[in-house]
């Protein structure tokens, strides 16, 4: 995914009238020009990674805000926040199943000899860059708990 992609999707989106969509993209692609600024200034291109990495982040802040109003009981934003995470999620690659994710964490505890929670850095720094936009960050965390925590 590039930032040229995601400019051009914004272009269809509002010849179609999808106000929806061009809101998302809009949004999207100010949150990866401030990602840019804030990494080399006006200079500095996005790359393929950086772009994933900013759409990775807003799809979690929609997770994080459905969490939050549906705790508040404000459905009519949680219904906005699912269709807005809907969307990001068409230019995030395929996420991993549990299944992977579970059987990724056994590698990097066994490769990194991981025995006890204090050990969690270690684990996370062998794990994180293998499933970088490809797993949700508090599912991975939760699995290397459970399993540092059995073992």
């Amino acid at each position: 995914m590039d930032k040229k992609k995601l400019q051009e999707d914004l272009k269809q989106a509002m010849l179609a009238k999808d106000e929806l969509k061009t809101s998302v993209l809009r949004m999207l692609l100010s949150a990866i020009n401030y990602y840019e600024i804030q990494k080399g200034g006006a200079g500095y291109e996005a790359s393929k990674e950086d772009v994933i990495t900013v759409i990775g982040n807003q799809a979690k802040q929609r997770r994080d805000s459905i969490e939050q109003f549906k705790a508040g009981g404000r459905q009519e934003l949680v219904d906005k926040e699912t269709k807005e995470l809907e969307i990001l999620q068409t230019y995030l690659p395929e996420q991993m199943s549990e299944a992977e994710v579970k059987k990724l964490v056994d590698e990097a505890v066994t490769q990194s000899g991981a025995s006890t929670m204090a050990d969690i850095g270690k684990v996370m720094g062998i794990l994180m860059p293998k499933v970088k936009g490809k797993a949700d960050g508090s599912l991975v965390s939760r699995l290397v708990k459970e399993k540092l925590t059995s073992s």
